[in-house]
């Protein structure tokens, strides 16, 4: 079961704790829970009241609040047993079409227990006649569309009516779900899901880089979408629905802490991202490189193509940021959601979406059999359509999906590939597409789009103007000017294979290639060690320069037993020109003084923010 609708329905029932078996209606989203010590043991749609939610006589509403089962109707008739009032009419119904709104199956009875809201002279739920019921028209299931009782299908009000017993509480409730805080809420995917999770209800998160004053413009834009940012010492979690964490988030942070104190539920940001996908018809990509790129081409190609998409992702999409916005999570009007599925952690096996594409397979944060086990899963879990790239090492995938790719083997395949210093173009079934973006990765990554939205009936033709159009993504080789003849390029490269994919495309448009890099983790600097040792051996002409700052640390617990310097000195030991970067002071001042017309400073990691500033900074110098 979907843990955020446990959460949901506990939020609906207020304060807690609430021991023992409860029902919830959820008027706003039409559902009944049956739930026990806090677990959900059964879901079922319903139909409240066309006339809405209140007390009243004769208003024709489901009546709000804290009920308890008055009574048990029915037990032992048969299912399509036809009532009037409480009382067996010995008719049956049997799945004929009729225009009378019949009462059927059984009836539990409802006694009010807020007195003024719906026990008492005007507002008796019991005299009102109000109770849960089954109807003879299942196709409004969903809707509000009854006269004040609470509908269910035939077969779901047996069901319920055997689980539960008379005195058993009842919470009719209808509004948004109760407030979600984000701990970490910095981070480029836990950023986004929390302005995605804006649209239900109050949201709120921290984080102890806002606390540090780090990446200030983040924070503004966080709460420009809604989220009250708070300081990350627990304040944020008294009163919050449920808190949601990611697996940077160590067990010892302040809000971890308090939500067990208090017994608050906590939820990982996968969990809640499933939730998201199961929801409506989800494309997901994963792989281990040009997902977040995947993910914007496709939700540009679905916004071009006017189908209105919502999306979820990690990296920030230019387009969106060109509104004002984060550029990592959008609502749209339809059923569509684009996503990015993380293999990093694992998450990606929670997740169930429509389509699924997998890009890519190399060696990241795991062992690749490992990635490879997660990739089974998530084709398994694929509902309606699974895409693959050619690659020999993803070939188990290719039965049954649609292979995209430049190879023979490739379904769909890409031809006639030119790249250029400033885009891309190539041909897909006769059809010429162009992109503004550089390096042939791209087109890689653009193949992977095109193979999802073809999945979700998109005509090819109407992808070939999103895409040329497309603005990118932020810090995906994102050029941010040029001084002195020498241009500075923004990068995410952070693995050996997007790396060496950042400095091909840098070598097709410069003299002589700057590079900088910082490595975004202990963890991930020590497991590539030897693959980035190999990356920028092999990408590093003999003009070219590395310069490899201090590894990125965001703080909490863990092992610092390799250093950035004993990884340049095997880089230079391969032959290339590497150095350690002791300082960004320093650094900046040594390239100003190094640049010369028609270089290149590529500026390449994750994680950390503050990369751009210091990108800008170089570019400020020069």
């Amino acid at each position: 079961m979907d843990p955020l609708a446990a959460i949901r329905y506990l939020s609906l029932a207020g304060p807690g704790p609430h021991p023992g078996r409860i029902l919830v209606v959820d008027a706003g989203r039409q559902r009944l829970a049956l739930l026990e010590d806090g677990r959900v043991l059964a879901e079922y749609p319903v139909s409240t009241a066309s006339a809405g939610i209140g007390g009243e006589e004769g208003s024709f509403r489901t009546p709000p609040g804290w009920h308890r089962i008055h009574a048990r109707i029915g037990a032992g008739a048969p299912a399509g047993t036809v009532f009037k009032g409480r009382v067996p009419t010995g008719e049956l119904w049997e799945g004929e079409p009729r225009e009378e709104d019949l009462i059927l199956g059984r009836i539990l009875t409802l006694d009010g227990l807020e007195p003024g809201v719906n026990a008492g002279p005007g507002v008796d739920s019991l005299d009102r006649y109000i109770y849960i019921h089954g109807t003879n028209q299942p196709g409004l299931l969903g809707t509000p569309a009854s006269h004040g009782c609470v509908r269910m299908a035939c077969r779901d009000v047996l069901d319920l009516f055997d689980r539960v017993r008379e005195g058993d509480r009842v919470m009719i409730a209808q509004g948004p779900m109760g407030r979600l805080h984000f701990t970490g809420a910095g981070g480029s995917g836990m950023s986004a899901l929390a302005q995605f999770a804006v649209r239900e209800g109050a949201v709120s998160g921290s984080d102890r880089g806002f606390d540090q004053g780090r990446n200030p413009g983040g924070r503004a834009l966080l709460e420009k979408a809604g989220v009250r940012v708070v300081p990350q010492d627990g304040s944020g979690v008294p009163g919050a629905a449920a808190v949601v964490y990611s697996t940077a988030v160590e067990d010892d942070v302040p809000d971890i802490r308090e939500a067990r104190r208090l017994g608050i539920p906590l939820l990982h940001r996968s969990e809640l991202l499933a939730h998201y996908v199961g929801e409506g018809r989800t494309l997901a990509f994963t792989g281990t490189s040009g997902k977040s790129t995947s993910v914007a081409m496709a939700f540009e190609i679905l916004r071009g193509a006017g189908r209105d998409p919502s999306v979820i992702t990690g990296g920030d999409l230019r387009a969106l940021q060109a509104e004002g916005l984060w550029g990592n999570a959008w609502a749209g009007g339809s059923d569509l959601l684009v996503i990015e599925a993380d293999e990093s952690d694992g998450s990606l096996v929670r997740y169930s979406p429509a389509v699924g594409v997998v890009l890519n397979l190399q060696k990241d944060h795991k062992a690749m059999e490992e990635v490879a086990e997660m990739f089974r899963t998530f084709r398994d879990r694929t509902r309606e359509a699974f895409c693959v790239g050619d690659a020999p090492n993803l070939a188990e995938f290719a039965p049954g999906a649609l292979v995209f790719g430049a190879g023979p083997l490739a379904e769909l395949r890409c031809e006639d590939v030119e790249e250029g210093p400033d885009g891309c173009a190539f041909t897909v079934r006769g059809l010429r597409f162009r992109l503004p973006v550089p390096g042939v990765h791209n087109v890689e990554n653009a193949m992977a789009a095109i193979a999802g939205c073809l999945s979700l009936g998109v005509p090819l033709e109407a992808m070939a103007e999103p895409l040329a159009g497309f603005l990118g993504v932020a810090r995906r080789f994102q050029s941010l000017g040029s001084a002195r003849g020498v241009e500075v390029v923004d990068d995410f490269g952070h693995n050996p294979a997007k790396i060496g994919a950042s400095l091909r495309t840098a070598r097709n448009r410069a003299g002589r290639v700057l590079a900088v890099f910082q490595p975004h983790g202990f963890g991930p600097l020590r497991f590539l060690r030897r693959e980035f040792v190999q990356a920028f051996a092999a990408g590093l002409r003999p003009g070219d320069c590395l310069w490899m700052l201090d590894v990125f640390y965001a703080g909490g617990t863990v092992n610092r037993d390799i250093s950035s310097a004993e990884v340049v000195a095997e880089i230079s030991a391969q032959g290339a020109r590497a150095f350690h970067a002791p300082s960004r002071e320093w650094l900046v001042e040594t390239l100003a003084a190094t640049a010369r017309p028609g270089d290149l400073v590529l500026v390449m990691g994750a994680r950390d923010p503050s990369l751009t500033d210091l990108a800008k900074a170089i570019l400020a110098r020069l």
